[in-house]
């Protein structure tokens, strides 16, 4: 019986100011980290992965303090982690919790895979539309390439 006092949960303080990324799919939290460059910020940064989840079986969460994120940052999470919700907290409130949404369009935020495409050439600004958002496909404006999800490099 004296183990009825161990403590089950580890708490992770809560931040004052910031944005909460949840609901991360397990496997890709880290690249989110590295396409927002969160390893360069000068804030605390905390990252939890294989974290058990009742929606889901696995997820991540990245709780960064002292930041809110730009469109076109919220757009880059969509691509790697379309399941993911951002909290955005303001004296230590939830303010807002949306669902990341995929664009229909998405600009200068992924690489073309083909090599002979006008943007890998020349000083020419990506440009994609999504063809399908469950499997995650985009199709070059300039050379009208199909990129698969699992090809998506983002810039």
């Amino acid at each position: 019986m004296e183990n009825e006092n161990i403590r089950k949960e580890l708490v992770v303080s809560a931040i004052e100011n910031g944005t909460v990324i949840d609901h991360i799919p397990a496997g890709v939290v880290f690249r989110v980290v590295r396409i927002l460059n969160l390893e360069a910020t000068g804030t605390q940064v905390t990252v939890g992965f294989n974290l058990e989840s009742r929606k889901y079986v696995r997820k991540g969460i990245i709780k960064v303090s002292g930041k809110f994120f730009k469109r076109a940052e919220i757009d880059k999470i969509a691509l790697i982690a379309p399941t993911a919700t951002l909290i955005i907290i303001k004296n230590y409130k939830v303010i807002e919790k949306r669902q990341v949404v995929i664009p229909e369009e998405i600009h200068k935020l992924v690489k073309c895979v083909n090599p002979n495409c006008i943007t890998n050439s020349q000083n020419v600004d990506t440009r994609f539309k999504v063809i399908d958002k469950d499997d995650l496909r985009l199709q070059c404006h300039y050379c009208e390439k199909i990129t698969a999800k699992n090809n998506i490099e983002i810039i």
